[in-house]
């Protein structure tokens, strides 16, 4: 096996992707249909805008299996497209224990969900990557990005425009950290 590992290492020395990144970013909500999909599709055009999106790897996950392989919600998709973000090629999945070694960011939407991170991490050297994404916005009030999902399309603006906020002060300390 480590034979195998070392050649794959060989064959993608030079080659972008995500073992390459400068970081690996992970967006966590309960289901992966709302509101870390718009965080995913979000920082995805952020970072391209920058013309940084070669540099980091970004991705979602829900911390249940509810809607496992599906879309993102429709509306969270309609918020996303009026802000010129595309979400129909995303599809839901649930965290696995590979993502706490994986990403070094696990950014949660809320307080429940930084809880459930927390309890599955399988190791102790990866509970420090576990944070609420508004920890990166604290210049707001709030510190979760609440489920819109049985509610109406003005909570799904909300969550974009707490998003928006979160995503900034997140796409700020990556450039100050990796200094580009």
């Amino acid at each position: 096996m480590r034979f195998i590992q070392d050649v794959f290492r060989v064959q993608q020395k030079g080659r972008s992707g995500p073992e390459r990144a400068l970081a690996r970013i992970l967006f966590v909500c309960m289901g992966n249909v709302c509101r870390s999909p718009m965080a995913e599709g979000l920082l995805r055009r952020m970072l391209e805008d920058a013309g940084l999106n070669s540099k980091f790897h970004v991705a979602s996950a829900g911390t249940h299996a509810y809607h496992l392989s599906g879309g993102p919600d429709g509306r969270s998709q309609l918020v996303a497209n009026r802000r010129g973000i595309d979400l129909r090629g995303l599809r839901s999945r649930r965290i696995s224990a590979e993502d706490f070694e994986f990403y070094d960011y696990l950014l949660a939407m809320d307080h429940d969900n930084h809880a459930c991170l927390l309890e599955r991490c399988p190791d102790e050297e990866h509970r420090q990557k576990i944070q609420l994404l508004l920890d990166y916005a604290g210049h707001l009030p709030e510190r979760e990005i609440p489920d819109p999902y049985y509610g109406s399309l003005v909570g799904f603006e909300r969550v974009m425009d707490l998003l928006e906020a979160g995503i900034e002060g997140l796409l700020l300390h990556l450039r100050e950290r990796y200094r580009i």
